[in-house]
């Protein structure tokens, strides 16, 4: 395991348990939280597209953004918030893992690390995951529901997975335009905050579209 591998793991195993501990908590926890996820976004934000066209749609889309993730927290169903997160979480580390492993051909030049073998893994493990949260933690967690993954269900973590692939490879344009490799520095192996939620500031947005649609 090569040194930037293992920061990477070892910085998912501490913020991953601190992040679930603020959305779970909920109340002023988890408001301070998204307050403060979203200065440090604005501030990355900031200094990716500064000077660019899209400066000032960007700082209105992630405010968009953050909003869609704070209605479906606490003025949504709190379950389907938890499915969107899990999903865009297996998508993030399925493409990672199975890009790493298999390889294979380069999905687009706007990002050269990205594999067509890790846009299926993306959606294989965010299947799973779906899957094993609707069949088992739902026991554990939200005991009042019951139910399987169905196609309707799978069609939307698919479709979410999708978008968050889309997000991802919309902020990687940005950095390639940028000329940057990450939008920060403030985790270790990762990147900045906005590396790690590219994705959910797409899928959450569509899932809160969704929703008032549907």
């Amino acid at each position: 395991m090569n040194k930037e591998l293992f920061t990477r793991i070892l910085s998912s195993l501490i913020i991953i348990p601190v992040v679930f501990f603020f959305i779970i908590k909920g109340s002023v926890f988890f408001n301070f939280f998204i307050f403060v996820m979203l200065l440090i976004t604005f501030y990355e934000w900031h200094y990716l597209s500064f000077k660019k066209v899209y400066y000032l749609p960007g700082f209105i889309f992630i405010f968009f953004s953050f909003y869609a993730f704070y209605f479906l927290r606490n003025e949504g169903d709190y379950r389907f918030f938890l499915l969107v997160l899990l999903t865009c979480i297996a998508t993030d580390v399925g493409g990672y893992i199975f890009g790493k492993i298999l390889k294979g051909p380069k999905l687009t030049k706007i990002s050269p690390n990205k594999t067509y073998a890790g846009m299926f893994g993306g959606f294989l493990l965010s299947v799973i995951l779906a899957s094993i949260y609707f069949n088992n933690l739902p026991f554990f967690l939200l005991p009042d529901f019951e139910g399987e993954i169905g196609l309707q269900i799978m069609t939307i973590v698919l479709s979410i997975s999708l978008i968050s692939q889309v997000g991802d490879l919309i902020i990687s344009f940005f950095k390639r335009k940028s000329k940057i490799k990450n939008t920060g520095k403030i985790i270790p192996g990762h990147g900045g905050i906005l590396d790690r939620i590219d994705g959910m500031i797409f899928a959450f947005p569509y899932v809160y579209i969704l929703i008032k649609i549907v």
